[in-house]
């Protein structure tokens, strides 16, 4: 899982330097694209799960009871996934460790079985170098109490009244409209919530199921209303000009050039600041006000989004749109000293989440290339409150090693029990299926998480894929997450050196120490790894097939140019060539860069899910612009395949 040549020392007179930092990436890079790829499969992560003797036993009364897995009887046949297995004493396996969300909670851990799947964009090579780092993977469930009793974090009245106008809206047309559109319109002056509601409540009196005629509910929007998005205005970019200095010099080919010229015009479009009205009326918006103009994702992406953010400064880097870049970070800062993390977007209904956290990778990446030391010592207070977030109350977890050593990780863990403003119509209907109030308050947390953890949806997520109502993500003990809580760890000992604060320094190095630790002892299949050396491990993958996305591509191509093997970086630059080439076929086909592409067929964009395919798009000009400035491209190479 790492290379034990690299080591950081906590001794006073070693200091934690730039290379350290980047020798340790290397192996958290490598860790992270096998994070990233591994988690594209929904027994990527450690699972949690009720153990009984009696299988017949209530099942409600069983889901209170510590957890256990168990492995599955011993099967020549590694292809296939393992299934949960309730009763460890069937099976013959031996506990490594014990697990606890709190200290009224032990459960117990035991050995299973890994599978990945394979994409179009990988090869069996990537898949043998993830698998050498790839972290002990199994399947389990879990439960907290005998009611929902996690935390909640409740939205404002007018996002509630919000809701009813999507549902309304939605029971109202034959053609269904976007939902997030109604919770991100803002209240026309000169009026407040109490007349809207009270106009809302005279125009669906009589309506046994809340629908009315669709020019009344055009009337009625428009005149309480303003148009979603119009909260946001333009804001022109200080720091963007159209031909930047040294712009992809690495960049020979002339018609290569003239796209990434393309794509980094884009950065105007997609550059807004938040109107003044939000700043002097908040109630009256669900927008939130942030100090610095913002780079959104595009479409129905209407407000800056959390870890979007590391791929648009990215991008922002090699347009060499510094100014823009520092101000995303202060805009998320601003979220954290306000709420205590970095909510999952801007909005008021994603109060009650965050998104995977990356806070400190933008400030370590700004700070690579500005080397702005007022805006390290800026984020380091603001890094520790995000790091607490993530390391105690339900987003942390203990497990226990059979030698009785005791390993922290984190869970994603949402604030919320009902259905998503954003999405409130689809999760009631898709939690419609469930007959008590229990039950569907998990199922909505465990839809939230999922939002949270930025995979929504995949079937990671869920006990019976592809069935969505099986979604279990506050059960899982994902790899993702904890590697980019390693990588923090990292990233804040490297900052606290640069702030002159050798104490701290050495508490996070160790912190991240142990972290490594708990990949060794919790993550790693030694078994797997050994059946891969000999090649006889198969593979697949899933997750939004044949959906690719632009954020995995990345984090996998950096990993295995970090690695330091001349065959990973051949691979990583093929796998980024291709990117790129079928990023420019789909903007030559259609005039768009998109949130997503098919992996399946070349030149196609993306589909399926939630929503209807995307365009702009924030992250995905950003990974462009990144691969072009990483790999540069020949005079003599065509983009065209």
């Amino acid at each position: 899982i790492m290379d034990k040549s690299i080591s950081i020392s906590t001794n006073v007179s070693t200091t934690t330097s730039m290379e350290k930092i980047d020798q340790a990436a290397s192996w958290l890079s490598a860790t992270i694209i096998s994070a990233f790829f591994a988690s594209l499969d929904r027994c990527a992560c450690v699972n949690l799960s009720t153990s009984h003797d009696d299988e017949d036993e209530d099942n409600e009364e069983s889901y209170h009871r510590p957890l256990a897995l168990s492995a599955a009887p011993h099967s020549n046949d590694t292809s296939k996934f393992i299934p949960l297995v309730m009763n460890s004493h069937k099976h013959n396996t031996s506990p490594i460790s014990t697990l606890s969300f709190s200290s009224h909670y032990k459960y117990s851990l035991f050995a299973t079985s890994l599978d990945l799947k394979r994409q179009r964009f990988t090869s069996p090579l990537l898949l043998i170098f993830l698998f050498l780092c790839l972290s002990f993977a199994t399947s389990m469930a879990v439960s907290d109490s005998d009611s929902d009793s996690g935390p909640v974090v409740q939205t404002t009245p007018l996002v509630t009244f919000l809701q009813r106008v999507q549902l309304t809206a939605l029971r109202s047309y034959s053609k269904k409209p976007d939902p997030k559109f109604y919770i991100d319109l803002s209240l026309k002056l000169p009026h407040d919530l109490s007349t809207a509601e009270s106009a809302f409540d005279d125009l669906t009196t009589g309506s046994r199921d809340l629908s009315v005629p669709v020019e009344k509910l055009e009337k009625f929007v428009h005149e309480y209303f303003d148009d979603a998005g119009k909260d946001l205005v333009h804001h022109e970019p200080e720091d963007f000009v159209s031909d930047p200095t040294e712009f992809l010099l690495n960049v020979e080919n002339d018609q290569v050039r003239e796209w990434a010229r393309e794509v980094h015009c884009l950065w105007r479009t997609l550059s807004c600041r938040v109107s003044d009205s939000v700043i002097e009326s908040p109630d009256r918006h669900t927008l939130l006000p942030l100090p610095e103009p913002v780079i959104i994702p595009g479409s129905r992406f209407r407000e800056v989004y959390y870890w979007d953010s590391y791929w648009v400064i990215k991008g922002l880097l090699t347009s060499k749109m510094f100014t823009t870049a520092k101000g995303l970070v202060t805009n998320l800062m601003s979220l954290v000293e306000t709420y205590g993390y970095a909510l999952n977007g801007a909005r008021a209904y994603y109060t009650n989440r965050s998104q995977p956290p990356l806070l400190s990778s933008m400030v370590y990446e700004i700070y690579n290339v500005t080397k702005d030391e007022e805006l390290v010592r800026k984020a380091i207070p603001v890094l520790l409150k995000e790091y607490e977030f993530w390391n105690s109350g339900k987003h942390k977890v203990v497990i226990r090693d059979a030698s009785g050593n005791d390993h922290i990780l984190s869970r994603y863990y949402a604030m919320w029990n009902m259905p998503r403003p954003e999405s409130s119509v689809f999760d009631q209907e898709s939690a419609s299926r469930f007959s008590s109030t229990l039950e569907k308050q998990r199922f909505h947390r465990d839809i939230a998480t999922a939002a949270e953890s930025g995979c929504d949806f995949s079937t990671r997520w869920m006990r019976h894929p592809p069935n969505f109502t099986t979604m279990a993500t506050t059960s899982v003990v994902p790899v993702d997450l904890n590697v980019f809580l390693l990588k923090m760890e990292l990233d804040i000992a490297f900052m606290m050196e640069i702030a002159g604060d050798r104490k701290g320094s050495e508490r996070f190095v160790k912190a991240s120490e142990a972290r490594k630790k708990a990949f060794e002892t919790v993550f790693w299949n030694e078994k797997a790894a050994q059946s891969l050396r000999h090649g006889k491990l198969r593979t697949k993958t899933t997750m939004d097939a044949p959906n690719g996305w632009a954020p995995q591509q990345e984090l996998i191509v950096t990993g295995l140019a970090r690695s330091g093997l001349k065959e990973a970086n051949e691979l990583a630059e093929e796998i980024a060539r291709r990117w790129i080439r079928s990023s420019y076929r789909v903007y030559k086909t259609s005039g768009f860069i998109h949130e997503k592409l098919n992996v399946s067929e070349f030149g196609a964009y993306g589909g399926g899910g939630e929503y209807k395919p995307q365009t702009g798009f924030g992250w995905s000009n950003g990974v462009i612009l990144a691969f072009l400035e990483e790999f540069g491209w020949p005079s003599d190479l065509s983009i065209e395949p």
